[in-house]
């Protein structure tokens, strides 16, 4: 079975767009390109993927495009728009005729407002990516599962996939913030019809989290979603910052290990397919 990578990144910071980045960090700062992740890609046997913004800039996203018009393996592109500015329903409308163009993703984890995306000058844009038929990457904390919940409420027909599984605080990992935690990803999955990533857990750790550690947060997320609904992701090069890419992808595997055949393909393979349309 060939995988599906439902999020990864190519950048370079010279474009001068990605505000979040540290300086002379030795893992980020420095262009990452398709000849970068070919052997990851490779040895994991991932066949497709989904790139992902990560500059909050329509320059960005016209610059993913181009690197997926000459890249096979990208097979969807999520980009960015100013929710902000009503003005950029036409750029959406643009971007959108692109055939590889999947959706949008805000950066809301950045931004101080935790009920940011419920403010009412920024609703235009997600009735626009419903009338449209486009993704929206949810992008955010566990304090925004409250608000990301009344939000998909309010569009039901949205197509709404969580990132990273709102990111848990393994840092600060209890029992007490494990059932937080829990309990708001619990509401998303049986009270909308949102889809989630499994990625991006080995980097909110400060060491490479164990498979003992993660295998509860895996556990429930399959358990409340279902496989159906929940789609593996590499986070990468984000996810250089604890292990390569092969490292994560072996030990999804083993966190998954409890499923069925038809399970597993459902998370490293078929969910990614049938929410982003390959």
């Amino acid at each position: 079975m060939a995988h599906i990578d439902s999020h990864h990144h190519f950048w370079h910071p010279a474009r001068g767009d990605y505000g979040w980045m540290p300086e002379d960090d030795p893992v980020l700062t420095r262009p990452y390109h398709p000849v970068d992740l070919a052997p990851g890609l490779q040895a994991a046997g991932v066949s497709r993927t989904v790139l992902v913004q990560a500059a909050p800039t329509v320059a960005e996203t016209e610059y993913l495009l181009g690197i997926a018009d000459c890249t096979p393996h990208v097979a969807k592109v999520v980009g960015w728009i100013d929710f902000e500015n009503p003005g950029q329903k036409n750029a959406l409308q643009r971007l959108a005729r692109h055939p590889k163009f999947g959706g949008v993703r805000p950066m809301i984890q950045d931004i101080p407002d935790d009920r940011w995306m419920l403010k009412p000058e920024v609703q235009w844009a997600y009735e626009a990516l419903t009338e449209q038929d486009l993704t929206f990457d949810a992008l955010g904390f566990p304090r925004h599962q409250a608000p990301f919940l009344e939000l998909l409420k309010r569009y039901p027909s949205m197509r709404v996939v969580l990132d990273h599984c709102l990111k848990p605080q393994l840092r600060s990992h209890s029992q007490e913030n494990f059932r937080t935690w829990a309990k708001g990803m619990t509401r998303l999955a049986t009270e909308s019809g949102a889809f989630c990533k499994l990625s991006g857990l080995v980097t909110e750790a400060d060491d490479p989290p164990s498979d003992d550690l993660l295998q509860p947060y895996v556990d429930h997320v399959l358990s409340v979603f279902g496989p159906e609904r929940v789609m593996w992701g590499s986070d990468w090069p984000v996810a250089r910052l604890r292990c390569d890419y092969a490292d994560w992808h072996a030990q999804a595997l083993r966190l998954t290990a409890g499923l069925s055949e038809a399970q597993r393909a459902e998370v490293f393979s078929g969910t990614a397919e049938r929410f982003y349309r390959l």
